[in-house]
């Protein structure tokens, strides 16, 4: 990849021979680490990534300070249904709040479909420059929710386990759910592409919640979205899909043309590749409460992991963000264990 130092990853995605198996960590740019938590006491959530300077010091930490081979943009999902028209609060310890969500067909007429050069602007800027302050050391990873786990946000209001009030939403009212979902899509398509032109070198499309639903239910709310984002995006970048506790639709992940797919810990690696065929690069799974134990426990347990996806067509990831009270000589010892691994 021309113009970068460290290609291991974008190799990876396109399948190409790498000489060691790339590493980076979902949620890598902020809570664990304490440079993140000083500017988290001066500035709120969204003024961190509002600001293109702060987002991009927030990326960059975790490349200098636990050696990571990619960085991910520092930002949210929930941009997209701010942008849309949605108030959306990011409570600290609290998580998300959408004081007034989607309950009907005529509470979709509050949101609409924006121009997002004009309301998600500052991200674009925020991977301009940090493009520019990498300098080539590493590529740049874009991202956003996918259409099925911001709906349940835009219509519980909050964060649940279960997102029944969603879930409810769908089954009741699904010409409205799909509505949402269509206006959600069309929204983040443009939002990759732009991120892609603003530097971004590949993208990931989260969603957080596809486990939630059954493998029916996760064909028709969720992976037909997905599938228009991969289609509209795989020929500008390489495209990771993560649906997490979704390994039932590996197959059909793998069909929809993205390069990788993220896999949490839920799923045996052999069982995961099985799934997958060998068509695609597959991206995981490491328990990130196994990052709280002894270090010479996360080093054989990285070894087994590797052990089990192989060198090949694989990045060491792990199966869900980093914990915030994960100690960052333990994340470094993780992105350690994965570079010392012996090929």
């Amino acid at each position: 990849m021309s113009g970068l130092q460290n290609d291991l990853m974008l190799r990876a995605l396109k399948g190409e021979k790498t000489e060691r198996v790339p590493v980076w960590m979902m949620r890598q740019a902020g809570r664990y680490l304490p440079d993140y938590i000083k500017l988290r006491e001066k500035y709120s959530f969204f003024e961190r990534c509002q600001n293109p300077a702060l987002a991009t010091e927030i990326t960059v930490m975790p490349v200098d300070q636990v050696g990571v081979d990619a960085a991910i943009i520092f930002s949210d999902i929930l941009v997209v249904p701010q942008a849309m028209g949605m108030e959306v609060q990011l409570v600290e310890k609290l998580g998300p709040l959408l004081p007034d969500p989607i309950k009907t067909v005529d509470d979709i007429k509050r949101i609409h479909v924006p121009n997002v050069n004009e309301t998600l602007g500052y991200v674009f800027e925020a991977l301009a420059l940090t493009k520019k302050t990498l300098a080539g050391r590493v590529p740049l990873i874009g991202f956003a929710g996918a259409p099925w786990t911001l709906l349940c946000y835009m219509v519980q209001g909050k964060g649940s386990k279960t997102f029944d009030a969603a879930k409810e939403f769908c089954y009741k009212q699904p010409d409205a759910a799909h509505q949402v979902l269509q206006m959600v899509t069309d929204t983040t398509i443009a939002y990759l592409k732009e991120q892609v032109k603003a530097g971004a070198d590949t993208v990931q499309v989260f969603d957080s919640w596809g486990g939630l639903l059954s493998p029916e239910d996760f064909e028709n709310f969720s992976l037909k979205y997905i599938r228009q984002i991969v289609a509209a995006l795989k020929d500008v970048c390489p495209v990771i899909v993560f649906a997490k506790g979704a390994w039932f639709a590996l197959e059909e992940m793998a069909a929809t043309g993205a390069a990788g797919l993220g896999v949490d810990w839920a799923i045996k690696p052999r069982l995961a590749r099985q799934f997958a065929g060998n068509n695609v690069t597959l991206q995981g799974n490491f328990d990130p409460a196994k990052l709280l134990a002894p270090i010479p426990e996360i080093q054989q347990s990285v070894k087994t992991m590797i052990d089990g996806f192989g060198t090949q067509r694989y990045i060491a990831n792990l199966g869900h963000g980093i914990l915030p009270h994960v100690p960052v000589d333990h994340a470094r010892a993780f992105v350690d264990a994965v570079k010392a691994y012996s090929i």
